[in-house]
C-alpha cells in the first residue's frame, strides 16, 4: 500500500473514530460572553504568507502574541502573529537554514524559542532531523537571527513527527512522533542539547494519538497532545507522563494543526492550517487545569457548565451543531490532505 493510500486510510479512520466517541468532549468558549469575562477569543491568521500555519507557542514576552511558522515549502521564517488583529507584527529569518519540513515550534525558559524541523512525508527516509533554537525577540520587529542547530537522531529509528515540546522549568526538548507503522510515541531529548554532535531522541511513553502537535502548560505540570480531531492530556511528573481519563476535544475548524496553552494556563489555543485560518479556544477544567492553576481554587472541582469547558456534554441540539460541522470539516481535511500529499510528490 503506497504512502499516500496509507495517509487516507488513516485519516478516514480517524473520522470513524470520532463519530463513534466525538462528544466525549465539548466545544471552545467564544463570542461576546468569553469577551466580557476577559478571556481569549478566536482570530484568524490573517498573513497572505502565511497559508499552512502548522505550529502555534504564545509568546511569554508579548501579550496576546502568538508565533508560528508554514508546514512547508515556505523558507527559514518563523511569524509573530498579535491575537487582537490577526495580523503578522514582526518576521524572523533563520539565518543560514535551509528547512525541509518544520512542524513544531515551542518557548522554553528564558524565552528562547525552538523550532523544530522534524517532519518526514515518507515516513521514516530521513535518518536526521534538526531543531533551530533563538532568543525570543524583546521587540516586536522584522529581524534576521543565527539560531544554534542541533542534529536529532530517534534510538529506534526514524520516524515522522510534528510535536515539539519543550519543558518550562526544566528546558528539556521533548517529541512526539506521528506513526502509522507503529503506535506513536514521546521522546526525550538529552538533558542539555550539543550543537556539535548528535542528540539521541530516546522513547519514553507510548501514546495512542496520531499527534500533530503538543504543548506543556506554563507551570509544566500538563502535557497536552492534539490530533485532527482530538486531544489527550497528560499530568506530568517526574519527567514522565501520566494519561487521564478525560479527552480533550479540540474545536473543530478546517484540517487541525496546532496547539499551545495560554500563559495562564486556562485555554488552550488551538490552530487549523490554510489562508486565513482559524485559531480557536477551549477553556480548561477540572483535572486537564495544571496544578498551579487548579490550586487557586478556581474550576478545579471539575464542575460542568460555563459553557464550553473541555469535557463538556451540553445535550442533543448542541450535539447535531457539532456532528454537522464535522461533516463539514471531515470534508475539507481529506480534501486538503490528498492535494498537500499529492503536491509533495509532484
Amino acid at each position: 500500500m503506497s504512502v499516500l493510500v496509507r495517509r487516507a486510510v488513516a485519516v478516514v479512520g480517524a473520522v470513524a473514530l470520532v463519530t463513534s466517541g466525538l462528544l466525549t468532549g465539548a466545544h471552545a468558549a467564544v463570542g461576546p460572553a468569553a469577551a466580557a469575562e476577559g478571556k481569549p477569543e478566536s482570530f484568524r491568521i490573517e498573513s497572505p504568507r502565511i497559508t499552512e500555519s502548522s505550529g502555534l507557542a504564545a509568546s511569554r514576552t508579548h501579550k496576546g502574541v502568538y508565533w508560528t511558522h508554514n508546514d512547508s515549502d515556505d523558507g527559514p521564517y518563523v511569524y509573530a502573529v498579535d491575537s487582537a488583529t490577526g495580523k503578522t507584527v514582526a518576521t524572523v529569518t533563520l539565518q543560514g537554514i535551509d528547512p525541509r519540513d518544520v512542524e513544531g515550534i515551542s518557548i522554553g525558559p528564558g524565552g528562547s524559542v525552538y523550532v523544530g524541523d522534524i517532519g518526514d512525508n515518507f515516513n521514516g527516509r530521513w535518518s536526521e532531523v534538526w531543531i533551530y533554537r533563538f532568543d525570543e525577540p524583546k521587540q516586536l520587529r522584522d529581524v534576521t537571527v543565527t539560531p544554534a542547530r542541533y542534529t536529532v537522531r530517534y534510538d529506534d529509528g526514524p520516524r515522522d513527527a510534528e510535536s515539539l515540546m519543550v519543558h518550562p522549568k526544566t528546558g528539556r526538548v521533548y517529541i512526539a512522533s506521528k506513526s502509522q507503522k507503529q503506535k506513536g510515541g514521546i521522546y526525550e531529548g538529552p538533558g542539555q542539547l550539543s550543537a556539535s554532535g548528535v542528540n539521541v531522541f530516546r522513547r519514553i511513553a507510548r501514546t495512542e494519538m496520531w499527534a500533530t502537535d503538543g504543548a506543556f502548560s506554563p507551570d509544566g505540570t500538563r502535557l497536552v497532545l492534539r490530533g485532527y480531531f482530538g486531544g489527550e492530556m497528560f499530568k506530568w511528573r517526574d519527567g514522565r507522563p501520566e494519561a487521564l481519563d478525560r479527552p480533550v476535544s479540540v474545536p473543530v475548524a478546517g484540517q487541525g494543526e496546532s496547539v499551545t496553552f495560554t500563559p495562564d494556563g486556562r485555554t488552550l489555543m488551538c490552530g487549523s492550517e490554510g489562508r486565513s485560518s482559524s485559531v480557536d479556544p477551549l477553556e480548561l477544567d477540572g483535572t486537564l487545569l495544571p496544578e498551579s492553576v487548579a490550586a487557586d481554587g478556581k474550576d478545579s472541582d471539575g464542575a460542568r457548565g460555563g459553557g464550553g469547558a473541555a469535557g463538556d456534554s451540553d445535550g442533543p441540539a448542541d450535539r447535531n451543531v457539532v456532528v454537522g460541522g464535522l461533516t463539514v470539516a471531515v470534508v475539507a481535511v481529506l480534501w486538503m490532505t490528498l492535494r498537500r500529499l499529492f503536491r509533495r510528490r509532484g
